[in-house]
């Protein structure tokens, strides 16, 4: 048995250090600048944690056509295309933020005034709770409230509204009223030069809350996917958006709405050693050093998009880990508390 726990023990240090290695040997190369990586064991002994600035190329999945027609978008087109979608479907559906109406900082919403009227798509005071705040009571009047706050950074007015209000509203009525009809829209994530108030991401602070929903796509067509469920859904959601693929991701985007089932995270590929796991952007990266750990050190990794952060797909990620005895949770946001910490307590148990 000491004999097994050591050997086991040696094997994981190879496949950390191989893991570790591909993504140093990816920061040497060209791409998109962010990241954080942790490598945490999934039996007892030492946690190793290890932090660099990591590169990504965005890869399109190969095009869906089951959803019918599709078109070529970015990121930030086919949030336009989920947005426009959802004021086509439904009369009640209302947009509202900080520079909503003529487009948005970055043009998620352009077009949308002029097509359904400024009673529909409408600019609000620059102010997080308000906007929060008018969106609970729209949709506790049964309609349907798309609220935008302009960066993720930005939400922290709005704490208090989002997880003592909207996240509440069921339960404290039980269940006579609630403002299922409310979903929050917000770039995040790091770009590069957004520095301190224009890179953060702070889905870890609403993780702890029930009653919400969280979401972080990786590319156009997850984006309208999971956009359009989240506006569907009975419950309040926080759609965040990963800025740097605004216009860095493009792929080919059905016209139609289509839904993409939240707190269903998808294994990308299948592998033995180690399981990867991210969400947004981060993704990309862990598609990379898998890649490079299969071609270099003969490291085979199981790739998995956690998708929904709250409530998140235990079962798929502990079936890997099982599966492969490892697990490694890349993330932007700050290391000490942030979401990974929950997934690897959960697996650890």
């Amino acid at each position: 048995m000491a004999a097994a726990a050591v050997a086991s023990t040696a094997r994981w240090g190879r496949v950390r250090a191989g893991v570790m290695e591909a993504a140093r040997l990816r920061c040497q190369r060209g791409g998109s600048r962010l990241g954080r990586l942790s490598v945490l064991p999934s039996a007892a002994g030492d946690v190793a944690q290890w932090r660099h600035v990591a590169h990504f190329t965005f890869h399109p999945d190969p095009e869906n056509r089951q959803y019918g027609q599709t078109q070529k978008m970015n990121l930030f087109q086919s949030i336009t295309s989920a947005l426009d979608n959802s004021l086509a479907k439904d009369p009640t559906a209302v947009i509202f933020g900080e520079d909503v109406a003529f487009g948005g900082v970055f043009r998620c919403t352009v077009g949308l005034r002029d097509k359904y009227g400024k009673d529909r798509v409408f600019n609000t005071p620059l102010c997080e709770q308000g906007i929060v705040g008018f969106g609970i009571g729209v949709a506790v009047n049964g309609a349907t409230a798309i609220a935008e706050i302009q960066f993720a950074d930005y939400i922290f007015p709005a704490f208090d509204q989002i997880v003592n209000e909207a996240a509440k509203y069921r339960y404290r009525s039980g269940d006579l009223f609630n403002c299922g009809g409310l979903t929050i829209r917000a770039p995040w994530g790091c770009v590069g030069h957004g520095a301190l108030y224009h890179s953060q991401c702070p889905e870890a602070f609403f993780a702890h809350c029930p009653g919400i929903k969280i979401v972080v796509p990786r590319s156009p067509f997850q984006a309208k996917g999971l956009l359009l469920s989240c506006i569907e859904d009975k419950n309040p959601c926080i759609f965040f958006e990963p800025k740097i693929l605004y216009r860095a991701a493009v792929e080919q985007v059905p016209v139609e709405p289509y839904y993409i089932p939240l707190s269903q995270a998808e294994v990308l590929q299948e592998g033995s050693d180690v399981t990867l796991v991210a969400w947004g952007t981060q993704v990309h990266v862990i598609r990379e050093v898998a890649s490079m750990a299969q071609e270099k050190l003969g490291v085979s990794c199981e790739v998995i998009d956690l998708k929904t952060i709250l409530p998140w797909d235990i079962d798929t990620v502990c079936k890997s880990v099982a599966k492969t005895g490892r697990l490694m949770i890349s993330h932007e946001a700050p290391l000490t508390g942030g979401f990974a910490s929950e997934i690897s307590s959960t697996v650890q148990v």
